[in-house]
């Protein structure tokens, strides 16, 4: 059974009241950063990601030297990463469009963003709130279990029907600390298996609704 939207809220919002200075994981400095670390962090912890991108930006700051770096240079920097060799190329390509397309900078559209190499609708959402502070609710498996374990969305939902689920729930201001809250909300209470949201009772308290 679907929670209600006002109940749905209070969920999404005490998740919010518990992790309130949530912040994002991964590591940058520059939009170029910021979207090669989203890119990388798919099947992957962001400590990961955090570990190999020091090296890689080092080595390859700009969108440039990243396009003009062969596969097998970007890989050895990334080669403890899930799915490496594929990120390795779509980096190099990704690049490459974005000096071929945009002048060498990172867009800040979703329709320009899913247009690069690597690049679906979760990596631009994410670059898009974090990066550009544009309202945008980007869902990723913690994001959709939590939604799912807590009946704000069908079980069935897809990860599309969960992002327009929160969207209609919350106001775009909260979208951000919304997916950040519930990031660490996934890692620390919401587990996989053995989810210990029963000692959160305010989760589940609407009385006041």
């Amino acid at each position: 059974m679907v929670l209600s939207k006002k109940r749905a809220r209070k969920v999404l919002e005490e998740i919010i009241a518990l992790f309130p200075d949530a912040k994002p994981s991964l590591d940058f400095r520059n939009h170029f950063e910021l979207l090669g670390a989203v890119m990388l962090s798919a099947q992957t912890t962001d400590a990961a990601v955090n570990k190999a991108t020091p090296a890689l930006f080092e080595a390859f700051p700009t969108p440039q030297a990243m396009a003009d770096a062969s596969e097998s240079e970007i890989s050895k920097h990334i080669s403890r990463l899930g799915l490496y060799r594929n990120k390795a190329k779509f980096l190099k390509k990704c690049a490459q469009q974005l000096l071929d397309d945009f002048d060498g900078q990172v867009p800040q559209t979703r329709e320009e963003l899913e247009s690069l190499a690597g690049v679906g609708r979760k990596t631009a959402n994410v670059v898009l709130s974090v990066g550009f502070g544009i309202p945008a609710f980007a869902v990723d498996t913690h994001v959709e279990r939590i939604c799912k374990h807590h009946d704000i969305v069908k079980k069935s939902a897809t990860p599309l029907e969960v992002e327009k689920r929160v969207m209609d729930i919350l106001p775009p201001e909260k979208w951000l600390a919304a997916h950040q809250a519930m990031i660490y909300f996934g890692r620390a209470i919401c587990h996989p298996k053995n989810p210990e949201c029963e000692h959160y009772p305010q989760l589940y308290d609407f009385s006041s609704l």
